[in-house]
């Protein structure tokens, strides 16, 4: 671990406590204590958390898996994460643009920083939560069905309603990016 990484460590993690301390209602019944022992536990996890922050996403505790004993973080900014946005769904979809490509895909972007993409159960658990991409939306893992007839889901939250619809694979918007999940 370099000097910058060991740097950046307790600033994540007063980030990450902070953010767990002012929204308790997306974590009832979980304590920080707990949490910071398993991030500690398993710090090669602090990098990727630590993407999900650089880019915008806000990453959360939403959950815990009493199975395997992780957290389960979610991107919990108010609208897709800022850096994550303009993307075309995988890469597939990418390489098939003859003209104006993003300059990545989502599920390649997802991939390289560590985590994934959310479900369609993922996003609608996280919209229990709070309104979230009123403004904006996200895409999502989409089942390989739709994915092998060109197509892929994505969601946003609108008219007090939770949206999940679909689009071309290929399609891109300055408006719509990723959220993601992962388990620590």
């Amino acid at each position: 671990m370099s000097n910058s990484e060991k740097e950046q460590r307790p600033d994540l993690l007063e980030t990450l406590q902070s953010r767990f301390e002012r929204h308790p209602n997306r974590h009832a019944g979980l304590e920080w204590a707990s949490v910071l022992a398993r991030l500690e536990a398993h710090p090669e996890k602090l990098w990727s958390l630590e993407q999900m922050e650089v880019t915008g996403g806000e990453p959360d505790v939403v959950g815990h898996d009493s199975g395997t004993g992780e957290y389960i973080f979610y991107d919990c900014s108010s609208e897709t994460p800022k850096a994550r946005r303009s993307l075309c769904y995988d890469r597939k979809a990418l390489d098939s643009r003859k003209e104006n490509k993003p300059r990545n895909d989502a599920l390649s972007f997802a991939v390289e920083i560590g985590i994934e993409l959310l479900t369609e159960t993922q996003y609608r658990e996280l919209q229990q939560l709070g309104a979230f991409d009123s403004k904006t939306s996200s895409w999502l893992a989409t089942p390989i069905e739709i994915r092998t007839l060109g197509g892929a889901i994505f969601g946003d939250y609108r008219y007090g309603t939770v949206f999940v619809y679909h689009n071309g694979a290929d399609s891109y918007y300055a408006a719509r990016g990723f959220r993601g999940s992962l388990r620590v």
